[in-house]
């Protein structure tokens, strides 16, 4: 009786503890790839050339190139054939998706900021982005102030919108807001004319014009609203896939391998279009590679 009792015991439990396991797995990726034999990449659809969708289920991109990177790694240090799965996300959907463990890295365009260090984690800086205004090259808009009654897109979901406000140049500007449901939505509401501006990162901005009919129809203007850090989401604690996914952006970054990365996407022709994208590396790059961190946005001088 007494041996029945605690064998009893013991099951129940590890009824009662087996969601708590697999929760505290679901935040262990390493854990979880070594269980599951999968890895989930959150990938974007029209994240310009850092990540975007080539057709029949296939995605592209500098970002998607470096988590492909990653889950090498991952695969190594599980010792096991692991899967890569593709989940596509957007800019509002990302962080649910990587905290509900639906994917394991966000591997789109994410800013990192201290308000979103709240509630999810970033591998460091892969490169400092510039977030601009993107407008028909006939529209004569050259300029922050010239946004004066004017409509503005941006996507759902993003920062760009705050970044313009508090801008010096962009107080007591009054304009229309509009929101694309993705990039490529917000690029399609310039190009239709719905949209005077299309505000984003230059990135973004810079991979839509190169894919479009006519990219000598758009330009950028040459005023940076800001200084963003851009980088790879992972879930909060995930302490394992953080020092793993850093090592392998420092390997990248060593050995030369991201500037090629950064020069095969950025500044080549591409596919689907093989037009070139035409950005260069910056020296606000050049400046975060030489020094890997995490810093947010918030601890970038604004210009």
């Amino acid at each position: 009786m007494q041996l029945r009792f605690v064998a009893s015991l013991v099951g129940t439990l590890a009824v009662a503890l087996s969601p708590h396991v697999a929760q505290a797995q679901a935040g262990d990726t390493l854990a979880k790839a070594k269980s599951s034999g999968i890895i989930v990449l959150g990938v974007r659809e029209s994240s310009g050339a850092l990540s975007y969708h080539l057709g029949g289920g296939q995605y592209a991109g500098f970002h998607v190139e470096i988590c492909q990177r990653i889950a090498e790694d991952i695969e190594k240090a599980a010792g096991r054939k692991v899967e890569v799965r593709y989940v596509p996300v957007s800019s509002e959907s990302r962080m649910g998706d990587l905290t509900s463990g639906k994917i394991d890295l966000s591997c789109g365009s994410a800013t990192n900021t201290t308000a979103r260090q709240q509630e999810v984690g970033f591998l460091n800086t892969t490169f400092v982005e510039e977030a601009r205004i993107a407008v028909k090259a006939n529209s004569g808009i050259r300029s922050i102030t010239q946004l004066h009654g004017k409509t503005l897109v941006t996507t759902r979901g993003t920062t760009t919108v705050q970044h313009l406000r508090r801008h010096e140049r962009g107080a007591g500007i009054k304009f229309k807001e509009l929101y694309g449901k993705d990039h490529a939505d917000s690029f399609r509401q310039l190009a239709s004319g719905k949209a005077d501006a299309f505000l984003m990162d230059r990135s973004i901005l810079a991979g839509n014009i190169a894919t479009a009919a006519n990219p000598a129809d758009f330009t950028i203007v040459d005023e940076p609203l800001s200084l963003e850090p851009i980088a790879i989401m992972i879930r909060k604690d995930d302490a394992g896939l953080r020092k793993l996914g850093n090592e392998t952006i420092a390997r990248l970054i060593s050995s030369g391998e991201m500037a090629r990365l950064w020069d095969k996407w950025f500044m080549q022709p591409i596919p689907p279009a093989n037009r070139s994208v035409g950005l260069p590396l910056s020296e606000a790059t050049k400046a975060v590679w030489a020094d890997p961190n995490d810093k947010p946005m918030e601890q970038y001088r604004r210009r």
